[in-house]
């Protein structure tokens, strides 16, 4: 089985879907056809060779399209010709193939990859990134540069086109993503919630967005803590703080951290922090956090300041922590969140759908946006953590990229079967 993998981003370049990409790509050619289960098993295909095209930053086997090249559906359309995979998965987050989206009037929205998806005479296996209902979908407008040609005059402005911009548009990118559905021979989703915004249909698969601890690492937290100097400062008493509430990710306005720098860190608890940007970053942003290296007695918050962080310092980081904090105003699904409870981390988030759906499994504590509600999250969660880190030590099994792996590799054979048994 030939698989052509498309993801504007991927490693060494920074960003959620490329690292989620490449982990998928390690999974499915390493996956162990003996150890899967049988409802996973690979049928007559006993070897999966994955390739993948991506940005000329990335370590595809492929490259040559780009988030703005006009021309991504011609590139694609001869390297299928070429290649003649069997299947060709698209991990579509539809800012990464040059989502347009109109100034007057309402239209189906635009990315350069739509041609591919009309034109493509293999089937296509799509993977949802981004999936968002209207409240969720207007909030995006937070994204305004504070300086440009226009200076910072212009700011106003072009937040109030950027409004005007999405609110004539939900319903073409509602739209572009239900055509998407309907062009793929199967679709894939990292919740139930998002397939409720997208549409039912038979050929829709909820697969987790799997995730998995460095093997490399030590499990000690204690020396994981003292990798990173989660320590405290003289005189300070850290019996005060045993536990360390966790915000990692992206500079992005849309990650809610503000909530973070407005709360009152509750007793026992000490809130770490690290940030970075993406590969395509259009934000200019410059979170604002305690400067300390040392956890303050007042604020209780460490800003680690380390940047992008390799997935061995990650596991350490999650392995130093006892929870994640997860302030987002959107969300379609978070590889955070996945990570954290792969690591044995319950969280506290925003009362967003897609949260919902895992702190009702008892993965977790949502709560209202606001930094009173996060702050009594922490200490709910402080009342209750054998329980959910027992509910989420049960749950992380599910996220085992072998067997994410070996549930693609099912939707595979799948939509080969009924390739053939149209042809």
């Amino acid at each position: 089985m030939r698989v052509l993998m498309v993801s504007t981003e991927y490693p060494p370049m920074r960003g959620g879907v490329g690292r989620y990409t490449a982990n998928l790509t390690k999974a499915l050619t390493n996956v162990d056809v003996n150890n899967a289960q049988e409802k996973h098993s690979r049928a007559n295909n006993d070897k999966v060779e994955v390739q993948v095209v991506c940005d000329d930053k990335g370590g595809g086997q492929f490259s040559g399209i780009h988030p703005r090249n006009s021309q991504n559906s011609q590139v694609l359309l001869k390297l299928v010709e070429r290649e003649k995979p069997d299947i060709v998965h698209i991990q579509f987050e539809p800012g990464l193939y040059g989502l347009e989206l109109a100034s007057i009037g309402s239209r189906v929205g635009i990315t350069n990859l739509d041609t591919f998806y009309f034109e493509c005479s293999i089937p296509i296996v799509t993977t949802f990134h981004s999936v968002y209902n209207l409240r969720q979908w207007m909030d995006q407008t937070s994204i305004v540069k504070k300086s440009g040609k226009t200076g910072a005059f212009g700011v106003p402005a072009r937040a109030l086109v950027r409004l005007w911009k999405h609110f004539i548009n939900y319903r073409a990118f509602v739209n572009l993503n239900k055509h998407k559905l309907q062009q793929s021979k199967a679709a894939i989703a990292f919740s139930h919630n998002m397939f409720t915004l997208l549409g039912a249909g038979k050929r829709n698969e909820t697969i987790y967005h799997g995730a998995e601890p460095s093997s490399r690492i030590s499990l000690s937290r204690e020396e994981n803590k003292a990798y990173f100097s989660l320590h405290a400062p003289s005189g300070y008493n850290m019996n005060n703080c045993p536990r360390i509430a966790l915000a990692v990710g992206f500079e992005t306005l849309l990650k809610g951290w503000d909530i973070i720098q407005k709360m009152s860190i509750p007793d026992r608890w000490a809130v770490v922090v690290n940030s970075s940007r993406g590969s395509y970053s259009c934000e200019n942003l410059d979170p604002k956090f305690n400067n300390e290296s040392q956890i303050p007695k007042k604020k209780g918050i460490i800003d680690l300041k380390k940047g992008f962080l390799s997935d061995d310092e990650l596991s350490r980081l999650f392995y130093a922590s006892d929870a994640v904090l997860l302030p987002y105003k959107i969300t379609s699904g978070s590889g955070v969140m996945f990570d954290a409870l792969a690591h044995g981390l319950p969280f506290v988030a925003s009362d967003l759908e897609f949260f919902k759906e895992f702190s009702n499994q008892g993965l977790g504590i949502t709560v209202k946006r606001k930094p009173s509600e996060f702050a009594r999250g922490l200490k709910l969660l402080d009342d209750n953590y054998n329980f959910y880190k027992t509910t989420v030590e049960k749950f992380k099994v599910k996220l085992k990229w072998s067997q994410i792996a070996a549930e693609h590799i099912r939707v595979y054979n799948r939509v080969i079967k009924e390739t053939k048994m149209i042809e």
